[in-house]
């Protein structure tokens, strides 16, 4: 399995697509064992049929014509006319915004350039250092991972529902686990921007009623989309897939007819754009998935556990380990990769230590948002570097305090699994 493991290394590092190697370990595998191929077929077909899949492309999509539109600078406009006199308040409108931007986008890159632009201007203007407001949007950029319709939420529930062995759970349930978590990290990272403003005595904007009921008559069309797609979702008017197609093609309406910041043209661009992001995820999963079944067919998850029952004994020490490695992880991995990749090892490896599939899931993605900006080369380290212009070494010294204060909002997520799991006691 290592020389395996090499290989596929190897050829990804001379340019070889990610899902190629992938597919060659499960049919080295597959031959070794004198499998037929026809078994790479029918799971690549498994796939095909999750009915959960058809989301993926509308959210991602929808995600893309929003991050094209002028809809940050209107949401901009009213969470800082609803949050900016509070102490800090700039800072938590940040935090806000990247959370909300990231969840419908789906990419925290996307989220430092498109807000990135907007927000250390008005953190400059108001009298932050410019070391803090560099360090609070790089970190902010991941924000909303976890909460919905994040992608690679949809993608974890997606993989992991096609794995035997596991204890059924609805997708929905994931989304409810991701709220608290979320909502701690927020907290973590305001706490750090209230100690930063106390310290560098920055004054508070006034409240403007004025100027907040002008935001929210201008951004009238796109405050509803969250309401209205939660309430699909959780109401149960709408199924999964169903809420994706509806945010789709209202957003579509709101921002080529409503607003008319968006062509036609450039509409069929953004199409292209987003399908062929969606498309390199799920051939890269259809792989995964087909080398999961090898992986199962081979008992690699159970020697894996019975290796680390050598040296771990206790689920509390084995999830530090965990973390430890998926810092490690996220900071070379896309999350998308990550996910495809190491989801399938390591989830039945956890089912072992009597880990919850949903608390996984949660302290998972939770790694990768943390690893997005960890030295030295979390990738929004040097997207924030491009889009700030400002030399890599400036952005690891302004982003280590946010992570100190992340790493301690990912200790209460670890070692508090009610916040993942408080629902399911319902």
């Amino acid at each position: 399995m290592l020389s395996k493991t090499l290989f596929v290394t190897l050829i990804t590092f001379v340019g070889a697509p990610l899902f190629t190697g992938i597919l060659a370990i499960a049919m080295f595998g597959f031959h070794a064992s004198d499998i037929d191929f026809t078994v790479v077929g029918l799971e690549l077909l498994r796939i095909s049929q999750t009915p959960l899949l058809s989301a993926l492309p509308f959210f991602a999509f929808a995600g893309f014509v929003l991050s094209e539109s002028r809809a940050s600078e209107r949401l901009l406009a009213v969470v800082q006319g609803a949050f900016g006199w509070m102490p800090a308040g700039l800072c938590l409108v940040s935090l806000l915004l990247c959370a909300f931007f990231t969840a419908f986008t789906g990419a925290s890159g996307v989220t430092i350039v498109a807000v990135g632009g907007l927000l250390l201007p008005a953190l400059l203007k108001a009298g932050y250092q410019e070391r803090f407001s560099l360090g609070l949007l790089t970190s902010s950029g991941s924000l909303g991972l976890l909460l919905p319709p994040s992608l690679p939420l949809i993608l974890y529930g997606i993989i992991v529902q096609q794995m035997e062995g596991v204890e059924p759970f609805q997708l929905t349930e994931l989304f409810m686990a991701g709220l608290l978590p979320a909502l701690v990290m927020v907290v973590c990272l305001f706490a750090l921007s209230g100690w930063a403003w106390w310290r560098s005595n920055v004054g508070s904007m006034p409240f403007d009623g004025k100027a907040l009921r002008k935001a929210l008559w201008d951004a009238r069309w796109e405050l509803p989309l969250p309401l209205l797609v939660l309430w699909g979702i959780y109401g149960g008017v709408l199924v999964l897939s169903e809420s994706a197609a509806f945010m789709a093609v209202y957003v579509v309406l709101v921002e080529c007819f409503a607003y008319r910041e968006i062509s036609l043209r450039k509409l069929s661009q953004i199409a292209v754009e987003s399908m062929t992001m969606v498309g390199g995820v799920l051939i890269i999963l259809a792989c995964s998935l087909v080398l999961t079944n090898y992986l199962i067919d081979a008992e690699v998850p159970t020697r894996m556990f019975e290796f680390v029952k050598q040296y771990v004994d206790d689920k509390w020490v084995f999830l530090l380990c965990l973390n430890v490695f998926l810092l490690m992880l996220g900071m070379m991995l896309d999350i998308f990769s990550a996910l495809v990749v190491i989801v399938p090892l390591i989830v039945p490896v956890a089912l072992f230590y009597g880990i919850h599939p949903v608390h996984l899931g949660i302290v998972f993605l939770a790694n990768m948002q943390i690893g997005y900006f960890t030295p030295p080369v979390g990738m929004n380290l040097f997207i924030a570097s491009f889009r700030f212009k400002q030399p890599i070494i400036v952005l690891y010294r302004a982003s280590i305090p946010f992570m100190i204060a992340l790493l301690i909002a990912l200790a209460l997520i670890t070692w508090i699994p009610w916040l993942s799991l408080w629902h399911f006691d319902k």
